[in-house]
């Protein structure tokens, strides 16, 4: 392995949203490479992946086939990565099959399981292989969640509003149900009742995560991604709010995500655990 050569990157789910704008960004990015583009959509084909994308002709073209483009991509003379923004029901195959193949997955979609997060962990740490799974890119929503741990040693009452556009498949948003998940390992329950409380319409409340905390999901076109986390006291509301107004922003996070998977023996959750 020389250090100095790039990084030879496959995306898959290339002509999608997201895979579109990591396209553009590894083009643009001088220590990385594009070398393969998968994407499930009969539309694009066969076509220039910098094409679709808006960017102009790379010479790779987008393929249906995903194992022989990992293939490929595992003989490279530095340690390729398959970046993942595709869909919940095959997310999990992919990952393994990147991991038999040696390629080193960067996770973007969202919607796995704690038990398969849990099985894909032990598949990596056997192949000594690194992998990430991010259920969000941007900084920004990483500096939330850390403030919410913050306020949540002042606040007894939390409710998290998640808001994206109606093509997202789950609900509630991996990102939601991380920041439930960091509030709830904290060591204390939230929400306590002060009365007994019936909902007309079951859902009505919102989910019910770990220790007590809600989780509310909005499914609208015009949106794009967008995160509250709301804490109540007698007196006071304090909210936490993070907006998306481009998908851009998620792509600092992404080449980070791609260098630093390559340093990794193990699978690591989180964008924050490697800032």
């Amino acid at each position: 392995m020389t250090s100095q050569l790039p990084i030879p990157v496959v995306v898959n789910g290339a002509a999608g949203k997201m895979g579109r704008e990591v396209v553009k960004a590894i083009a643009q990015t001088p220590d990385l490479t594009l070398i393969g583009a998968v994407d499930r959509n009969p539309k694009y084909i066969g076509e220039d992946v910098g094409e679709v994308a808006g960017c102009g002709p790379l010479e790779v073209p987008i393929l249906n086939d995903f194992e022989p483009v990992l293939a490929m991509a595992g003989q490279e003379k530095q340690l390729g990565v398959m970046v993942d923004f595709t869909h919940p029901d095959g997310v999990y195959d992919n990952v393994r099959a990147a991991i038999a193949y040696g390629v080193r997955p960067v996770v973007g979609t969202t919607g796995l399981s704690p038990q398969q997060i849990q099985e894909l962990a032990e598949f990596a740490d056997k192949a000594s292989t690194g992998c990430l799974i991010i259920p969000n890119f941007s900084i920004g929503m990483v500096l939330l969640q850390q403030a919410a741990i913050q306020a949540s040693q002042h606040f007894d009452h939390v409710e998290i509003i998640e808001l994206h556009h109606n093509q997202k498949a789950d609900a509630p948003s991996g990102t939601a149900l991380q920041t439930a998940q960091m509030l709830a390992e904290l060591g204390k329950s939230f929400n306590p009742s002060t009365v007994e409380e019936t909902e007309k319409i079951p859902g009505a409340k919102g989910a019910l995560a770990d220790e007590g905390i809600r989780i509310h999901s909005v499914r609208l076109p015009g949106l794009i991604a967008h995160q509250e986390v709301i804490f109540g006291a007698a007196g006071q509301i304090y909210t936490l709010r993070h907006d998306t107004s481009d998908r851009a922003c998620y792509m600092p996070g992404v080449l980070l995500s791609i260098r630093k998977v390559i340093q990794l023996k193990s699978l690591v959750y989180g964008l924050e655990k490697i800032l």
